[in-house]
């Protein structure tokens, strides 16, 4: 019924089992997207008035410090994040350092 769909799981097998490879916590952490998504509502929020911006280091600037304001508004904790935590320092080794 949908070809392209299974010639693309197919040519990307071995990409996509690695995804499988996760606990279901870790792997409910890559796919959740609410919070990646929030805080680009937030940051689009404050550069959406601004029509041009006279430089690059104009725009990290303020992107920066509404990264400040948004952050000071973070209070949840990621559910799970200890066990989380621990299986990605046990899967990643010296990558991930729990803090």
């Amino acid at each position: 019924m949908y070809p392209i769909v299974i010639k693309s799981w197919r040519d990307n097998w071995e990409r996509l089992t690695e995804y499988f490879q996760y606990t279901p916590a870790i792997r409910k952490l890559i796919y959740t997207t609410n919070t990646v998504e929030g805080y680009h509502r937030q940051v689009r929020k404050v550069t959406k008035n601004k029509g041009v911006f006279p430089s690059d280091t104009a725009l990290e600037k303020l992107v920066y410090l509404a990264y400040r304001d948004i952050s000071g508004k973070w209070t949840m904790p990621l559910s799970n994040w200890a066990l989380i935590s621990q299986q990605l320092a046990i899967k990643f080794g010296d990558r991930f350092k729990i803090m």
